[in-house]
Formats: structure tokens, C-alpha cells, sequence
């Protein structure tokens, strides 16, 4: 089952948040490649306002502005980008992360905020980061292991992700071993060969940005407060209503609750 075990919109014919839906298989899109974290961020640095794919396309591609040595090798890096994260201002989940983005105040925000974007629209990955991830965010820090998240792929394809019975064991390795590369470069974790796993600190960006998805999903404020998917920032039950209360405090967000009322803007307090 998915994070919440129900039904997202669609857009153009995809869902709205795909890691939300319990209909969504898992993909080996790691596989090939890791979150790509460093050219997101070139990508989008310095851009006044989110483009269109053919925009952001002619930027890698025909612009090389990720420096790659060859047509071939940037056509691959956007084909690779797009899927991981979208990249397209008429996309609701898209819009709501560049947002973030943009009122991200530091490196570490960002990150954080790209691994929740990436986490929402890919099932695989927010499903390690709320049941497997979390509890290493919990004792961090602590070893993590590659050998663990193959296991946990290998436990999805017997329970219910038989998509993942299609992969080779070299598909399972490589996305176990990116998937870990990428929750470093996302600042979850440190180490090259020997990873320890670092809880992230409070920061406001992807509170919001996973606020917005689970409106996009048509959840309520009053679910909202009390979803599995906080586990991607190392945080469940009653600590989401103390973070919410936090960062409105911190002028982040506006949040009250009072017995079954919640009163929740993300749009920042006046």
C-alpha cells in the first residue's frame, strides 16, 4: 500500500503525486543514474522563473549548460532529469517545488527539498524513505547499508510489487547503490564507501512542499497533520504538529490546532 492508500488527480495523463497513489508500480529509473542533485541545482540556479521542458531541454541539450562532452551524453542527462523531477512549470507538484525552491534560505533546505520533490514522484524512493530510511534518521548517526535496501526491493517484489520480479539482480544492485549516493548527496547521509546515516534539521521548504502535495491529493488538514509522509523528514505523529508549531513560530507558516480544527497556510505568516 502507498503512503496514504488512495487516489491522486491526474495531469496530462500521469498523476499529480505519484509516490501518494497505491497504484503507482515502483521504477528502476535509478538504475541507470543517481538524483542527478548537482546539475538539478545548475539547472535551476540563477533562473528567475520555472520553464517549460523544451526550454529547460535546449538548456542542456543544445546550450550544454551542464557541461557534458557530447550530443548523445547531454540527451541522456535531460531524459534522465526530466524523469526524476518533472521540470515543467504546468505541472501543480512542479510548481509548487520551484516555489520552494526559490524560498529555500540555505544548501541544506534545497537538498532537502529536491529529495522530497524526487521522494513524491517516485514511489521507490519515498517508500525507503518512510519505511526504511527513517528509522537510520531516528538513531542517526548509524551505519546504512546497501545490502538492506536490496533486501527491501527484494521483499517489495514478493509482497507487492511484482514489476520488481522483472529486474535483474545487476538492476536491483545499481538502484540500491544509487539510491544511496543520491540520500548523501541530499545530505541524509555522509561517507563514500561506508555510509552513516545524518537526521536532517527543521527546515521549512519541504514541510510545505509535502503540505502541498497532500493537498494535491485532496487530503485534508486534518490527515495532513497526521500523515506517514513527514517519516521523509524523520518526523511522525505527534512531532509534525510540534515542527508545525515551530515553524510557525519562526514565521514560516501559519498553523493552529485546536481539538479537530486546523488551521494551516503555508503561504508564510504576514
Amino acid at each position: 500500500m502507498g503512503i496514504l492508500g488512495g487516489a491522486t488527480s491526474n495531469v496530462g495523463g500521469g498523476l499529480l503525486v505519484p509516490a501518494l497513489d497505491p497504484r503507482t508500480p515502483y521504477s528502476s529509473r535509478l538504475s541507470a543514474r543517481s538524483a542527478l542533485f548537482t546539475d538539478l541545482q545548475l539547472l535551476l540556479d540563477d533562473r528567475p522563473e520555472p520553464l517549460l521542458p523544451e526550454e529547460y531541454r535546449r538548456l542542456v541539450v543544445e546550450e550544454n549548460c551542464l557541461t557534458r562532452s557530447s550530443t548523445a551524453a547531454r540527451k541522456k542527462l535531460w531524459a534522465e532529469l526530466r524523469k526524476r523531477y518533472l521540470l515543467d512549470r504546468r505541472h501543480p507538484l512542479y510548481e509548487a517545488f520551484w516555489s520552494e525552491w526559490r524560498r529555500s534560505k540555505s544548501d541544506p533546505e534545497r537538498g532537502l527539498t529536491a529529495y522530497t520533490l524526487l521522494a513524491l514522484n517516485d514511489r521507490l524512493v519515498a517508500d525507503l524513505g518512510t519505511q526504511w530510511l527513517f528509522a537510520y534518521l531516528r538513531r542517526a548517526p548509524t551505519e546504512i547499508r546497501v545490502q538492506e535496501v536490496r533486501a527491501f526491493i527484494r521483499r517489495a517484489g514478493e509482497t507487492g510489487h511484482p514489476e520488481v520480479k522483472k529486474w535483474t539482480e545487476d538492476t536491483q544492485l545499481h538502484v540500491a547503490q544509487h539510491y544511496m549516493a543520491s540520500i548523501r548527496d541530499f545530505g541524509l547521509a555522509s561517507g563514500k564507501s561506508e555510509k552513516i546515516s545524518l537526521r536532517p534539521a527543521l527546515y521549512a521548504a519541504p514541510v510545505r512542499l509535502l503540505v502541498l502535495a497532500l493537498r494535491l491529493a485532496r487530503v485534508s488538514d486534518l490527515q495532513i497533520v497526521v500523515s506517514p509522509v513527514f517519516r521523509l523528514l524523520a518526523l511522525e505523529g505527534p512531532e509534525v504538529i510540534d515542527a508545525l508549531a515551530n515553524l510557525n513560530q519562526r514565521g514560516e507558516i501559519r498553523f493552529r490546532m485546536q481539538a479537530d480544527v486546523v488551521e494551516l497556510e503555508i503561504g508564510g505568516a504576514k
